[in-house]
């Protein structure tokens, strides 16, 4: 079997490593327990966190052992990597909402059954923390002057970092020396805005217990421009499919730029590199195939075969002339509503399809709303039961978005 390290590299996930010959010779050599933490800020992972669990699935397939680190004391700070201000304060009953949240969707990909996995909660040991005794016993082993070159800290000067997140770093060190000690861990693996706090960790092990710890990061999942992915109108790519629908998801990788297929496809799917290669080289009218393969492989993923085929279909039903639209994206209309006549923006707003009444006027103004296939013109367009046919309507907004809505 190869180094996992070399699979990692040439899918080009790798971008930063603490010791690069000793990792991947670690790698080679023995089961490796590493850990990712993931802080539960919201109550869903996002296709941001997918980069990392995609990695913890090859590294598991390797024969290493994950542990995934749930935040419920890092959260309670808030990590200010990659942040312009300070995070906004959970309460504990948000934090455990989230934390549950977060459990049951990385048992969909994770296998934690005995001696394979392992999925732990910071809270545990850092809520208990004395605090002066903290200070005297891993505090002393902290730089501030360090600590203040770092990108994470240096970028929030200007706006002010406040103790509280200062503090940030200190604690996801402490994670590291906690899970060397009690699992036996060796290596911290992130995203690249968490180098920072990945190298705090790997000092802290080797000063206070001497220990081998090993530090590595991955590529953002951004596009070939540099900008970061997984960001629809509607806020972050979500993996809850209440949140962001099979169909939306599915979408979404069916309408990347054709420069960025081939980084997705290595680093979201495990298609070998031959057809990743093969794929990622189409051009012309031939990059939508590899798009529709993108789309297809990413959502069966995140939400099963099933729904995978569904969402395909419903794509295949507006855009292709073929299909079932019945998993097009729905809202439901009062009938006794429509026979007086409702607001068609309104009623936009009110189920979701738009933010606000003025991103309806503006859609209106740039001839990007349509009913129907015909443009709608007037602001105060009213939506009455004769624009129905057999119970349903197709909104559609811009090029790609659609709404059907229906008659209840």
């Amino acid at each position: 079997m190869n180094n996992v390290f070399d699979v990692l590299k040439e899918r080009g996930f790798i971008e930063q490593a603490t010791h690069e010959e000793e990792i991947r010779e670690l790698l080679g050599k023995e089961k490796v327990t590493f850990y990712i933490g993931f802080d539960p800020t919201a109550d869903s992972l996002h296709v941001g966190h997918f980069i990392q669990v995609m990695v913890m699935m090859h590294m598991q397939q390797a024969g290493h052992r994950p542990i995934a680190l749930l935040g419920g004391g890092t959260a309670m700070v808030g990590d200010p990597s990659g942040k312009t201000d300070m995070r906004k304060m959970l309460t504990m009953e948000q934090i455990n909402t989230n934390l549950n949240a977060f459990k049951k969707q990385f048992s969909k990909f994770i296998d934690f059954s005995e001696g394979q996995a392992i999925m732990v909660n910071n809270g545990e040991w850092l809520t208990k923390l004395n605090y002066i005794d903290f200070l005297r016993d891993i505090g002393r082993h902290f730089s501030v002057n360090r600590m203040l070159s770092f990108e994470c800290f240096k970028s929030r000067m200007e706006k002010g970092l406040s103790f509280l997140e200062f503090n940030y770093m200190i604690m996801q060190s402490y994670d590291f020396l906690v899970l060397y000690r009690e699992h036996g861990c060796k290596l911290q693996l992130g995203g690249n805005d968490q180098w920072s706090n990945i190298l705090g960790g790997v000092e802290l092990v080797r000063k206070v217990d001497q220990g081998d710890a090993f530090g590595l990061t991955f590529k953002l999942l951004v596009t070939s421009e540099g900008k970061k992915m997984g960001k629809t109108e509607q806020g972050a790519l979500w993996l809850d499919p209440e949140k962001t629908s099979p169909y939306d998801f599915y979408q979404y990788w069916r309408n990347v730029d054709d420069a960025d297929v081939k980084n997705c496809l290595s680093l979201l799917t495990f298609l070998p590199m031959e057809e990743v290669n093969r794929l990622g080289a189409m051009e012309g009218a031939e990059i939508n195939e590899a798009k529709k393969v993108l789309a297809y492989e990413v959502t069966k993923m995140i939400h099963g075969e099933d729904e995978a085929e569904k969402a395909k279909g419903a794509a295949e039903a507006l855009f292709g002339g073929g299909g079932s639209l019945d998993n097009v994206p729905s809202a439901n209309v009062s009938s006794t509503d429509l026979k007086e006549g409702i607001n068609f923006l309104d009623t936009l707003v009110e189920v979701g399809f738009i933010k606000s009444k003025s991103e309806g006027r503006r859609l209106v103004e740039q001839n990007g709303l349509s009913l129907n296939d015909e443009k709608i013109k007037d602001f105060n367009f009213i939506l009455e039961e004769k624009y129905f046919s057999n119970g349903t309507a197709m909104v559609k907004k811009g090029k790609k978005d659609y709404l059907q809505l229906k008659v209840n």
